[in-house]
């Protein structure tokens, strides 16, 4: 006995404007039932579920994805994220008031009170709002929601409701279909749980445009390149935090997104063309100006 509608009545018309609210209605209740939806994005298209739904989140294994790769949750405006974070630096929400809705996953101290299971996050939570329309519409309706690229790992993210029905089938309650979605660069994911904000990876929004309203407030980028996070060799550093994220809803080059977990390693020590090295105190976020001796410091092995 089938457990809901044959495949091709789950693809839902928005593109039309008789039928788009139809679509809404019956994917709004889809997710109030616990179900997973396909939605367009503002990149391509993404599989979500009510964000604090515990079992519905879980479902968005019909990805095959791991509590190790938390989703992102989409809000429908920024009035949202005081019930779903805490401490939120005046600067986040600057870069809120400037850049959403658009290509800008901000990584953010999550409310410690709310009863959801995002996954391994490490007490964080990565907010974005698309720009998309209706994806908007539907978040108005629900609420936050879980949200990442409609795809199975390892095969190229859904441009068309179609291609995500291609893949993902009857796991998949509704599938909103708003015509194709090109993608483009993937969202810049800014870790803003400290007093000055981090690139976890630089994407649509260029680094140089989100420092061109920050201010005095520094924005730290890997070497100055902006060119994203690179990975940590262990034989440079003396010191490494590790800063949980999100993946952002949907991948550009055809390929799953991958999950915010990041190695951010300060430099202890300069090398033999920066003059006299300096030592970073613990937690700091700039170097000290506290002068080290030479031979004072050791690299221990991991």
């Amino acid at each position: 006995m089938p457990v809901g509608p044959p495949l091709p009545e789950r693809l839902l018309d928005c593109a039309d404007p008789q039928t788009r609210q139809e679509s809404l209605d019956r994917a709004a209740d889809a997710v109030r039932a616990g179900r997973v939806v396909v939605l367009p994005t503002d990149t391509v298209y993404g599989v979500g579920a009510d964000a604090f739904d515990v079992v519905a989140v879980a479902m968005l294994a019909a990805k095959h994805r791991g509590r190790e790769m938390p989703p992102p949750v989409l809000v429908p405006n920024p009035r949202t994220v005081d019930g779903l974070a805490v401490d939120v630096p005046m600067y986040a929400r600057i870069l809120m008031r400037q850049f959403w809705p658009g290509p800008l996953t901000l990584v953010l101290r999550s409310q410690p009170s709310l009863q959801w299971d995002l996954g391994e996050t490490n007490g964080t939570v990565a907010l974005r709002m698309p720009d998309d329309e209706v994806a908007l519409s539907l978040l108005a309706e629900v609420g936050p929601m879980a949200v990442t690229s409609a795809n199975l790992t390892g095969r190229p993210a859904a441009t068309t409701g179609q291609e995500a029905l291609d893949q993902l089938g009857g796991a998949v309650a509704v599938y909103l279909d708003d015509g194709p979605r090109t993608g483009g660069l993937a969202s810049t994911i800014l870790d803003c749980t400290g007093e000055e904000p981090v690139v976890l990876r630089a994407g649509a929004l260029r680094v140089e445009d989100v420092r061109a309203v920050l201010g005095t407030t520094r924005l730290r980028a890997p070497a100055d390149g902006d060119e994203g996070p690179e990975p940590s060799t262990g034989e440079t550093t003396a010191t490494q935090s590790t800063r949980a994220g999100a993946e952002t809803v949907a991948g550009t080059t055809g390929a799953e997104e991958t999950g915010a977990q990041r190695n951010d390693a300060e430099e202890a020590a300069g090398d033999e063309t920066r003059g006299t090295p300096t030592a970073d105190l613990v937690g700091s976020v700039s170097p000290s100006g506290v002068t080290v001796p030479a031979g004072a410091l050791r690299i221990l092995g991991p």
